[in-house]
């Protein structure tokens, strides 16, 4: 089975979806991303929950392109009135504005909801790679500075910044090469063209599982309980206050009315507080957030302080 097709088959719990609850007008929930990652297959989710709280359909729109940037400009300009949700990530609500000269959208056009879902990348390698564990790898990387490259899924995404934190705190220099998507990440990882590869997790666990990838380490804060025998890279390559995570939130167009945010995070904290929604998150290594707008918003604030200095070192900037 390829890769591709194993991705497409890593959370099918959610390819098929309940019919929603039926009411009022349909509400949008734009995707910065497109059909069959890790992004779609949990606004999927967001969407079947949130439209059976809220009594009204909830449309998944992707509208990929410009690193989320398309999506959230559509966003911005939706209509101001609980119909227009937005799937931010990190990327689009905290580290483009870092690492994008000219983005089609100004952050400040969205207003915060809630945070809804976090969750690690992992290291990875091929089965017969050379490096037993991340130490290893690092070791290498130190022996031969330049010789080692790491993928991603494109630069400037989480996957790249990842790789990047971990050059600049274990003072590594090893090759970035960005991909077109994680499939095609994968695919060279395993024909040896790349030493190591960055994925979120939910992608890359049933390959873990079976043996199709090694996992050598987790980028959150701590273990995950989906791959607990799989070390954090603070524990593995003896970084203390390593964390690299992945996380995604609701966003509205900035006009909306207060009293339809705070029912939309009511809707959303309602989601996250589901045992079956919580069960399912937990299978794939993703955890549920949750919060008042106003702690999604010193969120935000507060993880791109995290990443300016590793990417100012780094020196990352896309046109």
């Amino acid at each position: 089975m390829g890769v591709g097709r194993r991705m497409a088959l890593a959370l099918p719990w959610l390819c098929a979806a309940p019919a929603l609850a039926q009411g009022g007008r349909p509400a949008r929930l734009i995707v910065p991303f497109p059909a069959g990652g890790t992004t779609d297959l949990l606004a999927r989710l967001t969407a079947d929950r949130m439209a059976a709280r809220l009594g009204h359909p909830v449309v998944v729109e992707n509208r990929a392109g410009a690193a989320g940037g398309v999506a959230a400009a559509e966003a911005a300009r939706g209509e101001a009135d609980g119909s227009t949700l937005f799937l931010a990530s990190i990327g689009t609500a905290a580290t483009n504005p870092l690492v994008y000269r000219h983005l089609p959208y100004r952050t400040e056009d969205l207003a915060e909801v809630a945070a809804l879902f976090a969750l690690p990348n992992v290291a990875t390698v091929a089965p017969r790679a050379a490096f037993p564990d991340l130490a290893g790898f690092v070791a290498a990387a130190r022996e031969k500075p330049g010789a080692l490259s790491f993928g991603s899924s494109g630069a400037g995404s989480s996957l790249h910044l990842t790789g990047e934190m971990l050059k600049h705190r274990a003072g590594i220099d090893i090759l970035h090469v960005p991909y077109r998507g994680g499939a095609q990440m994968l695919t060279e990882l395993l024909a040896g063209r790349i030493d190591i590869a960055f994925g979120n997790l939910p992608t890359a666990i049933g390959m873990v599982r079976d043996g199709t990838l090694r996992a050598l380490a987790v980028t959150g804060p701590r273990r995950s309980p989906a791959l607990p025998d799989v070390p954090t890279v603070a524990e593995a390559a003896n970084l203390p206050g390593f964390a690299a995570t992945v996380w995604f939130g609701l966003q509205v167009p900035r006009a909306t009315p207060a009293p339809v945010v705070e029912r939309l995070n009511e809707a959303a904290q309602a989601m996250l507080a589901e045992p079956a929604v919580r069960a399912r998150l937990a299978e794939i290594g993703v955890e549920p957030m949750g919060g008042s707008p106003a702690d999604f918003s010193r969120f935000v604030q507060d993880e791109a302080a995290a990443w300016r200095p590793v990417i100012t070192a780094a020196g990352i900037s896309v046109e």
